[in-house]
């Protein structure tokens, strides 16, 4: 109740009390103590809940400050501070002149190295098929020196046994000394002739192993020719494309859609290998992140319900749940850090904005509540004032009615309660005689006890009124 209100109820009381007691002095020593001026308010049921508020920031939902490996002139850039982009949509550009130089002379590299390739594998059938005629000529040459070789021995054979005979029959007398010699001339012809013989073969065998091993690697030197060609083709080809990709980063692309938050470079200015660039932000969704004490995180979890307001939007309440808690707390501090997600239509919510979570604490649906000012305690425990009518006196009510606004003089009862949830502003209480609409006195004069007279005057607002 405002103060004008409560002078206006005092001013009421006084008039009803001089009303009662009349001009006569004797009327006014039987009068008792006047009514003490109350608030009240009336009980009601309702769902009843706490909640603890927690400090939080916007922050997009992703947020990229690009920037290339390469280094160069900036070129140009696209986009401006603001705008909104796509997934993909060039950016900013830096010179890659210098870079398609090297391309166009590796590109030419990869044409030679093919020709390369080309030519040693079109020449390894070629050398395939000398190595094979030369082994055939090397086999057949061996097979003529073996004949020989078996010709010779047939030769030596006969020379030898008919020099052996002649000289045995010499000492006889039966043979003339001129046939032993030339006996003897024959077989030492035939020797002569067998150990060229075998020589021959011997060097034709030589020949023949000579040729297979020629021919034996002469395959392997050429495909390791082709595999020399193969390789510097393919390493060429990857230079080709190390330089295709050095290209593709000259140029800055967005990487999901959002919008430009920061533009740091012009053309015409250098950038240096990583240097920033452009930076895109995704803020159709953000990020809550909450900062959770520890004695608070039991009551925050996937899931969990929360609203949220900010500075920047006044009047608005935003709800969401919890998306996930971080298992281990922030560096340095006990506080643990709950993330939401939530839409951001119109894009009213930017990264950095402050924010104020409310968390449901404790809830009790369907209690008797009453202002918290109504509660006190005693020894005896908690306890509220109630108000019963008195019975009806002639010109009570009527002459403060007519003397300003209407007051209703009742008696205070008090009434033990048990307190259940309490919020800043409500109790939750339990008795029998406390239900819904029951009055209660929520502003207690030092003077009021059970059975005090008091005046109820005219509601102040919400929760006031005629008592019931």
């Amino acid at each position: 109740m405002r103060g004008s209100q409560r002078t206006t109820l005092a001013a009421a009381i006084c008039a009803a009390a001089l009303g009662a007691c009349g001009s006569g002095g004797g009327a006014a020593k039987n009068q008792g103590p006047p009514p003490l001026a109350v608030d009240v308010a009336q009980a009601q049921r309702r769902d009843l809940a706490t909640y603890v508020s927690l400090d939080g920031q916007i922050a997009p939902l992703q947020q990229s400050t690009l920037s290339t490996p390469q280094s160069g002139n900036v070129v140009a850039v696209y986009v401006n501070q603001g705008e909104r982009v796509r997934r993909g949509e060039l950016l900013a550009k830096l010179d890659d002149s210098a870079l398609r130089a090297q391309l166009e002379q590796q590109q030419a590299l990869v044409a030679q190295n093919a020709a390369q390739l080309g030519g040693a594998t079109l020449q390894a059938p070629v050398t395939s098929a000398q190595a094979s005629n030369t082994i055939v000529t090397a086999q057949q040459q061996l097979a003529s020196a073996r004949n020989s070789t078996q010709t010779a021995q047939a030769a030596y054979a006969s020379a030898l046994s008919t020099y052996n005979a002649d000289k045995q029959l010499l000492t006889q007398g039966y043979v003339a000394q001129t046939s032993f010699d030339q006996a003897r001339a024959a077989y030492v012809q035939a020797l002569q002739t067998l150990n060229t013989a075998r020589e021959t073969e011997r060097q034709a065998m030589v020949a023949l192993r000579a040729a297979q091993s020629q021919g034996t690697n002469a395959l392997p030197i050429q495909q390791q020719t082709i595999a020399q060609n193969r390789g510097a083709l393919e390493a060429a080809r990857a230079q080709v494309k190390l330089l295709q990709t050095e290209i593709a980063q000259t140029s800055i692309v967005a990487p999901f859609d959002g919008i430009v938050t920061q533009r740091l470079l012009d053309p015409g200015a250098f950038a240096s290998s990583n240097a920033p660039v452009v930076q895109v932000s995704q803020v159709d969704f953000v990020y809550v992140n909450v900062n959770v004490p520890d004695e608070d995180l039991g009551f925050v979890h996937r899931g969990t319900p929360v609203t949220f307001t900010t500075s920047s939007t006044a009047g608005r309440t935003f709800s969401a749940k919890v998306m996930a808690v971080n298992a281990t707390p922030t560096q340095g501090t006990l506080s643990y850090r709950a993330q939401i997600r939530v839409p951001n239509p119109g894009n009213v919510l930017r990264g950095g904005m402050l924010v104020s979570v409310n968390v449901r604490k404790q809830f009790q649906p369907n209690a008797i509540v009453v202002p918290r000012t109504a509660v006190f305690q005693t020894e005896a425990g908690a306890n509220v004032f109630t108000v019963t009518p008195l019975p009806a006196a002639p010109g009570n009510a009527k002459n403060a009615a007519s003397q300003g606004p209407p007051v209703h003089v009742m008696q205070a009862k008090i009434v033990p309660v048990q307190v259940g949830l309490q919020t800043d502003t409500l109790s939750e209480v339990r008795s029998p005689q406390i239900r819904p609409g029951t009055t209660v006195i929520t502003t207690r004069p030092d003077a009021l006890q059970d059975k005090s007279l008091v005046a109820i005057g005219p509601s102040s607002g919400a929760g006031g009124g005629k008592p019931q």
